[in-house]
């Protein structure tokens, strides 16, 4: 049986007749940035995330760029960052001049956790990034009120939750921002790069609009030294579509988790993710964890069953940031050599899910699927 990882297509062709509606309104409208259909789908993001304000941009790593800028980061400081994560998040970073500091996993985990971030403050922190991970919020309300209590700037990086909750509050309103990516594969994507940032703060969001539009407020009228960095009215109205169906879409994205859970309980060294928090998370991906991940993702390729590695290295074992690596053998490094995403995706059918943990189990009897 051939398993697709994600089917994108499908996604497309669930609600055809709306996007083609959409494509149809907006060259219809002669307008292509900047216009009401950005404005439309910020002001239903912003209500969705619980902010006052979502500000579209051109994709998800100028978002957390953008907001670190706005906040006045930069350098000379340190902000600390999950070492198990996409490079994007360092690479916000510095490209604000300032520097990523690691924190490692949680003992078990995927995800940093509050007790970590406060074992790694120094005295030149002045940020915080947390990542919420393959749709898993981190105890997002405990860093805030860290935050709070020592004065430090905290950013969420959310680009894998949207629509997740914690401690009964949105993903994307905690901390002074939120950022998202809107890439075609998360849970809320485009059919092209896109990104927005959240925010409570009148202030910061009208520095955010002058940053992603070369520093201006109206043309010609340039108050800072901004960047291009706008989400176009194209994406915008596919993502309007999108939003609509989010919660339906994690809806079912939960029920498949549920279903590996159970069929892949207690299953050779495989590790499976914490269901604790099963209904408040997205499940961007389903991660799993075995010291045989190499043969095993092996194994259901030539089963036709797609899979992959996120992600196959902390992010300080990569030439731009190995100055930052810790000596010896961490513990994000071990996560990477055992982490293995299965298919998952609002599209994916239970009977494929059953598939895929057939495969799964009869490797850990067989030593390869069926």
């Amino acid at each position: 049986m051939s398993i697709p990882f994600l089917d994108l297509h499908a996604l497309y062709l669930e609600d055809q007749a709306e996007y083609d509606a959409a494509y149809r309104r907006v060259m219809a409208s002669g307008r292509w940035i900047l216009g009401d259909e950005g404005e439309a789908f910020e002001q239903a993001f912003a209500a969705a995330c619980g902010r006052r304000h979502a500000i579209g941009v051109g994709n998800g790593l100028d978002a957390l760029t953008l907001a670190l800028r706005a906040a006045g980061i930069g350098p000379g400081d340190e902000v600390l960052v999950p070492a198990h994560t996409f490079i994007a998040t360092w690479l916000a970073v510095e490209q604000v001049g300032a520097v990523p500091r690691a924190v490692e996993p949680a003992p078990g985990r995927f995800l940093i956790d509050t007790e970590g971030i406060a074992a790694a403050l120094t005295p030149r922190t002045r940020a915080v990034l947390p990542v919420h991970l393959y749709g898993e919020a981190t105890d997002i309300a405990a860093t805030e009120a860290l935050c709070a209590e020592r004065g430090l700037v905290l950013i969420e990086d959310a680009a894998q939750a949207q629509g997740a909750r914690h401690a009964g509050r949105a993903i994307g309103s905690f901390g002074l921002a939120s950022c998202f990516s809107f890439y075609p594969g998360k849970n809320l994507g485009a059919f092209g790069d896109a990104g927005a940032i959240t925010t409570d703060d009148d202030a910061l969001a009208h520095r955010l609009r002058q940053l992603r539009n070369y520093g201006a407020s109206q043309r010609y009228q340039h108050e800072q030294a901004g960047v291009n960095s706008r989400l176009d009215e194209l994406q915008a109205a596919f993502l309007r579509v999108r939003l609509a169906r989010l919660a339906e879409h994690n809806q079912r994205r939960r029920e498949l988790a549920r279903l590996y859970l159970a069929e892949l309980a207690g299953v050779g060294d495989l590790l499976l993710p914490d269901a604790a928090g099963l209904d408040e998370a997205v499940w961007h991906l389903f991660v799993v964890r075995t010291g045989r991940r190499d043969a095993l993702q092996h194994g259901l390729t030539q089963a036709g069953m797609a899979s992959l590695i996120h992600y196959p290295k902390p992010v300080y074992r990569f030439p731009p940031f190995a100055a930052l690596a810790p000596a010896g053998r961490s513990r994000a490094d071990a996560l990477c050599e055992q982490v293995l995403s299965l298919p998952m995706g609002p599209h994916l059918q239970a009977p494929q899910v059953l598939a895929v943990c057939r495969a799964v189990r009869a490797f850990f009897e067989q030593g390869k699927p069926p």
